[in-house]
């Protein structure tokens, strides 16, 4: 028989705070069931708050946040799938001893050794903590897509290790086995275990801070920094015409990242516009240590992937690169830049991010992939 009530049969999974939950009102608005009401009233729009709201979030309008609702409705329209993607070309490159070098080899495998892992922890940050905690029903829609999306990479990831027949054991455990991915996913883990924690509620100051700073942590530089030395490593195989389903597939997932990026950084400044309290000098601070650390975390992933020059790249090209991206991050969240003066390397990996106006390098055909009617050729 089906039951929503909680089942202490239930484990969490190995190595997270992620014990299983019951009901669906959030932690922070959980309470008693009330009676009936002659003083009950509809939801308007000024009841709505991203973070401790009492209205009901079961009351997708009156419309609040209709930013977010237009991103759930891009993100529909750009919808994808891995399988649709033909990777004869990379199989065909990839048994060829002659096809590609050993280096080009390693960044193939560490990228699909990082991501493979990274995009589940995502999606159970999104499902087990983020919604928990998100009472703004808009927001609730799209973080629900973009589980779905983060899906969606761990598919295309998976589709990439079968087609090209990778040792999966290797491929799959590198977040353990790997010190450069190992220490990436370790610096993450203790924001998803704060999320995830069925004790954790929100609705204090303290506790509100710890919110936006998971979420700072994710939409800036797990999804912001920690994801472009792979896509621009993959991206650069691409232009060289090599592995070009691969590399067709991390655009299609690089726009969806940027998608979740730019969505993470409005939840948050719309947080700190309700709650100003919260963004204080100190918080701040903290704010810019995490970025100086993320940065140097994913500098040491660029110099373990790449070890001598590859591509027309090499590690120290990087370090400009995060320190451009850590710069920009910071700016759209309202913190001062970190690295005065950093510059972007790699301009063609902007004009990546904006699929609309690029068509593929790889074939013909327009990049923009979108779902029945909702493609534009404007």
């Amino acid at each position: 028989m089906l039951s929503f009530e909680d089942d202490s049969s239930l484990t969490g999974l190995p190595g997270l705070a992620i014990p299983p939950t019951s009901g669906f009102v959030p932690a922070t608005v959980a309470r008693a069931p009330a009676e009936p009401s002659a003083t009950h009233r509809r939801v308007s729009v000024e009841d709505k708050k991203v973070i401790n709201s009492k209205a009901d979030v079961n009351q997708l309008v009156p419309f609040k946040y209709r930013w977010a609702w237009e991103k759930y409705l891009a993100a529909c329209a750009n919808h994808w799938m891995p399988q649709e993607i033909n990777m004869s070309r990379d199989i065909q490159l990839w048994k060829d001893p002659r096809g590609l070098t050993d280096d080009e080899r390693r960044v193939v495998k560490r990228n699909l050794g990082f991501f493979v892992t990274a995009d589940s922890l995502a999606a159970n940050n999104i499902v087990l903590g983020t919604y928990r905690h998100i009472t703004a029903p808009e927001c609730r829609q799209y973080l629900l897509r973009q589980a779905f999306e983060e899906a969606i990479h761990t598919h295309a990831y998976q589709y990439i290790v079968e087609s090209l027949d990778l040792d999966e054991s290797e491929i799959f455990n590198a977040y353990h086995e790997v010190p450069s991915i190992r220490e990436k996913d370790e610096f993450l883990v203790p924001f998803i275990d704060t999320l995830t924690d069925p004790a954790f509620v929100t609705g204090t100051p303290e506790a509100d801070q710890k919110l936006l700073r998971s979420l700072i942590v994710f939409s800036c530089l797990m999804e912001g920094l920690f994801f472009y030395v792979g896509f621009a490593q993959i991206l650069a195989l691409g232009r060289q015409n090599k592995m070009t389903g691969a590399a067709e597939q991390y655009m299609y997932i690089l726009r969806d990242e940027s998608m979740h990026c730019n969505f993470g950084i409005d939840l948050v400044n719309q947080i700190k516009l309700e709650n100003p309290h919260l963004w204080t000098a100190r918080f701040r601070e903290e704010m810019q240590e995490l970025f100086r650390r993320a940065v140097e975390l994913e500098y040491r992933y660029a110099e373990d992937t790449m070890p001598r020059g590859v591509l027309g790249l090499n590690a120290p090209m990087f370090k400009e690169y995060l320190r451009f991206i850590a710069n920009r991050r910071c700016q759209q969240i309202g913190l001062d830049s970190l690295f005065p003066g950093a510059a972007n390397p790699f301009p063609w990996m902007s004009e990546m991010v904006d699929l609309k106006k690029e068509r593929n390098f790889f074939e013909t055909r327009v990049i923009e992939y979108q779902s029945g009617g909702a493609l534009s050729w404007d």
